[in-house]
C-alpha cells in the first residue's frame, strides 16, 4: 500500500507540472479516499492476525513432556498445584503456571572432606582436600582426617523443591554433622581399623534421621568412607604406634600358638600316665585277689588231705626249681659211686681258635 501511495503522489506531481506552466487538472479525491480506506482495513486485519498467532504461541508454550526418570511439579503463581507422571502434559502458560521436572531416579553424590573435578582426568589437579570439613575429633581426643561421600536420591519431589532451598548444601552440612557425631563417639583406633563399617552405617542412619526431620524428600542410599587417616603432621608417629601394636599382636599370637601346642601334649601324657596307673592298679588287685583265692582253696584242700597235699606241693615246688636251674643230670647214689665226676664242657669259655661251643661228657 505504501508503494501505491507513492505512485499516486508522483502522478499528481506530473499533472501539476504539465501545460506549459498553467494550472493542471484537479486530483481524483474519490480514488484517493478509496485507497486510504483499503490501507486502514489491511492494517487492522494484520494486527488481528499477528495477535492471534502470538496467542496461539503463548498457549502452545503450556505443553511439556516429562521424561521417564522425572516427575512434573506444577506451580500456579508459585504455589504447588499437582504432580504429573512421565509423558506429555499441558499447564496454563507462564506466568500463570510453571513446571519443574526433577529426576527422581538419579543417584546424586556429595563429597565431604574433598572435591574432585568432573571435567578432568584423575590426576593430582582433579583432587582437592577440604580440611575444614575432614578434620574431626575422636572420643579419645585425637584428630583424624575423614573423607567420605554420600549418595542419595529424591523420594518426594514436592518436599525436595519446596521445603529446602539449597538441597546440595543441606545434604553436605547434615552429612558432616552426622559424621562428626559418630566419630566423636568412637576412639581413633576403632575408626582407623575395625569399626569403619559400623561408622558408615551409623552415619547413614543419623543423616537420614536429620533429613527426615527437615521433610526434605531425600532418601540416603549410601555413606562410603573414602580415606581415614591421622593428620599429616603426626602420621609418622601413628605408623610407629601401629607397628608396635602389630609386633605386640604377633608376639601374643606366637605365645598362644606355643601354648596351644604344649597344653594338648601335656594333657595327652597325663591321660596316658593315668591310664597306665589305672591298668597297673587293676592288674595288681586282680592278681592279688587270684593268689588269695588260690591260697584259700589250697588251704582248704590241705586241711582235708594233709599228706597228699603236702607231697603235691613238694613236687610242684621241685619241678619249678629244676625248670629254672638250666641243664642238669639226675643220678642215684649208687650210680654216682660208679662213674667219674661229670665235667660240663659246654659251660667252659670259648676258645680263641675255634670260637664254637663244644659239649663232652666223661664217664
Amino acid at each position: 500500500m505504501s508503494w501505491d501511495w507513492d505512485k499516486l503522489q508522483e502522478k499528481r506531481r506530473r499533472q501539476s507540472g504539465s501545460g506549459g506552466g498553467g494550472k493542471g487538472p484537479s486530483p481524483d479525491f474519490d480514488e484517493l479516499k478509496r485507497k486510504v480506506q483499503s490501507l486502514k482495513l489491511f492494517r487492522g486485519g494484520g494486527i488481528l492476525l499477528i495477535g492471534g498467532i502470538l496467542i496461539l504461541l503463548w498457549l502452545a508454550s503450556g505443553f511439556y513432556i516429562v521424561n521417564p526418570k522425572e516427575v512434573g511439579v506444577v506451580q500456579r503463581f508459585g504455589a504447588f498445584t499437582r504432580i504429573t507422571q512421565p509423558g506429555p502434559h499441558f499447564h496454563l502458560p507462564y506466568p500463570i503456571e510453571s513446571v519443574k521436572t526433577p529426576s527422581v531416579t538419579e543417584v546424586r553424590r556429595e563429597e565431604i572432606g574433598f572435591r574432585t573435578s568432573e571435567y578432568s582426568s584423575l590426576t593430582d589437579k582433579s583432587f582437592q582436600k577440604v580440611p575444614k570439613e575432614s578434620l574431626m575429633l575422636t572420643g579419645d581426643e585425637n584428630i583424624v582426617d575423614v573423607q567420605f561421600i554420600v549418595q542419595y536420591r529424591i523420594k518426594d519431589a514436592q518436599n525436595y523443591l519446596f521445603n529446602i532451598s539449597q538441597p546440595q548444601k543441606t545434604v553436605r552440612d547434615a552429612a558432616e554433622a552426622a559424621m562428626r557425631d559418630v566419630i566423636g563417639n568412637n576412639e581413633i583406633e576403632a575408626v582407623l581399623t575395625a569399626e569403619k563399617f559400623a561408622v558408615q552405617n551409623e552415619t547413614m542412619r543419623l543423616l537420614q534421621s536429620t533429613l527426615d526431620s527437615y521433610n526434605s524428600g531425600i532418601v540416603v542410599t549410601a555413606v562410603k568412607l573414602q580415606d581415614v587417616h591421622p593428620p599429616e603432621q603426626v602420621v609418622d608417629a601413628f605408623k610407629d604406634v601401629a607397628s608396635a601394636r602389630e609386633d605386640k599382636s604377633r608376639l601374643i599370637n606366637n605365645a598362644k600358638g606355643y601354648r596351644n601346642d604344649i597344653i594338648p601334649k601335656a594333657r595327652g601324657k597325663v591321660a596316658n600316665i593315668l591310664n597306665e596307673a589305672e591298668a597297673y592298679k587293676e592288674s595288681k588287685i586282680r592278681q592279688a585277689k587270684g593268689e588269695s583265692d588260690r591260697f584259700l582253696k589250697l588251704w582248704q584242700e590241705y586241711k582235708e588231705v594233709q599228706d597228699v597235699t603236702k607231697k603235691r606241693l613238694y613236687l610242684e615246688t621241685m619241678e619249678q626249681i629244676l625248670e629254672e636251674s638250666g641243664d642238669k643230670m639226675l643220678l642215684s647214689d649208687r650210680a654216682a659211686e660208679k662213674i667219674v665226676p661229670y665235667l660240663p664242657m659246654n659251660e667252659l669259655p670259648r676258645g680263641a681258635s675255634g670260637g664254637k661251643n663244644t659239649k663232652s661228657t666223661t664217664r
